[in-house]
């Protein structure tokens, strides 16, 4: 989830003023909340400025099935050659130019306590710091009875792909009030996300989990209550609350896709000089 909007340019990568310059926040109705408006000329293709999420998450059945990425970033852990491989089922699939990708695994970590993988000290710190501490399975990593194991496997098996939400958003909500020491800022950054009406959750959730919504929302509840309850956080583990949860992440939720053909793509263009550049390569 991006931040809000009234915060945004704490979270940005690299100099914030830059942002600030460029745009501002206005408020634009209730059923849309805040929009950026440009405050002067933003050429085709230009940057306007790049921002940590406040929390992601990687969708579940995406890890399931054996993407791997960086559990806090996101960023891709296989080699394209690897990605390839596992894709179409063909161990001795090779690609051209393997010296071109961009992966780097000897800066790869891992936590030493529930071996989820990260691609650099930096986002295994990162991590450690806001959220992972109370989230850490330790040796529980494969147990199916832990708390969090059953939040996620309930999750599955009422969220199918193509996916558009992850319950982990919530659980990583949770988790980063839970070890902060200033628990009420970042309650006020969550709670500043764009709100719907009762009715308009209701829209949300229903298209999240289809026609039998109201049943699993609670069963949902039940097993999130279990495993994260948090006292300073008590009105979102309530019936009202979760489902005001739920729709807040379904609609500010954003998905992050990393696609092979264009990374690709991008490296080959590279190497015949023929100019290729995305966003990623300035």
């Amino acid at each position: 989830m991006a931040a809000s909007m009234c915060d945004v340019f704490s979270f940005c990568v690299g100099v914030a003023g830059q942002a600030r310059s460029a745009v501002e926040v206005r408020f634009v109705s209730s059923a849309k909340g805040k929009g950026l408006f440009a405050t002067q000329l933003i050429r085709k293709g230009e940057t306007i400025f790049v921002e940590r999420p406040l929390v992601a998450a990687q969708f579940l059945w995406n890890a399931l099935y054996r993407y791997r990425a960086c559990d806090h970033c996101l960023r891709a852990l296989e080699k394209a050659e690897e990605n390839a491989q596992r894709l179409t089922g063909k161990p001795g699939q090779v690609l051209p130019h393997p010296e071109l990708c961009t992966v780097r695994k000897d800066l790869h970590q891992n936590c030493p306590h529930c071996q989820v993988m990260y691609c650099s000290a930096e986002c295994q710190l990162a991590a450690a710091e806001q959220y992972h501490r109370v989230l850490c399975p330790g040796p529980s990593q494969d147990d199916p009875l832990h708390p969090l194991n059953k939040l996620q496997e309930a999750w599955r098996s009422i969220h199918y792909p193509p996916e558009t939400a992850s319950i982990m958003l919530m659980a990583r909500m949770v988790a980063t009030v839970k070890q902060a020491k200033d628990k009420d800022r970042w309650i006020r950054l969550f709670s500043q996300f764009c709100n719907k009406t009762a009715n308009e959750e209701e829209e949300i959730v229903h298209k999240l989990l289809g026609d039998k919504f109201k049943g699993q929302l609670e069963f949902l509840r039940k097993l999130f209550t279990e495993a994260l309850y948090e006292e300073a956080l008590s009105q979102w583990f309530t019936p009202d609350g979760f489902r005001s949860l739920f729709a807040l992440v379904g609609t500010n939720g954003q998905g992050i896709g990393t696609r092979l053909e264009e990374i690709v793509l991008e490296l080959l263009h590279d190497l015949l000089g023929l100019g290729w550049k995305t966003e990623r390569g300035k």
